[in-house]
C-alpha cells in the first residue's frame, strides 16, 4: 500500500495536534495547583493542632479556618474536575 508523502504529513500533524489536546485536557482536569494548596493547607492544619494549645483561642479559630479552607478546595476540585 502506497501512501503519498503529503498524506503522510497531514496525517501526522493531525495526530500531533490529537494528542496535544487530549493532554492539554488531562493537565487541566488534574489541578496541580489546587491539589498543592490542599497539601499545603493540610500540613498547616498539622502544626496548628501540634501547637501549644493556649493562644487565647486564636489558635482553634486558626485551626477552624484552615479547615474550611481545605472544605472550599477540595469543592473546587470537585467543581473543576467536573
Amino acid at each position: 500500500m502506497y501512501i503519498s508523502r503529503l498524506r503522510l504529513i497531514i496525517g501526522t500533524i493531525a495526530a500531533a495536534v490529537g494528542f496535544s489536546l487530549l493532554g492539554a485536557g488531562t493537565a487541566f482536569a488534574v489541578q496541580t495547583h489546587m491539589l498543592n494548596a490542599r497539601d499545603s493547607l493540610q500540613s498547616a492544619l498539622n502544626e496548628l493542632q501540634l501547637a501549644i494549645p493556649d493562644k487565647a483561642g486564636h489558635r482553634v479559630d486558626a485551626i477552624s479556618l484552615v479547615q474550611q479552607a481545605i472544605d472550599q478546595v477540595n469543592q473546587g476540585i470537585q467543581a473543576g474536575a467536573q
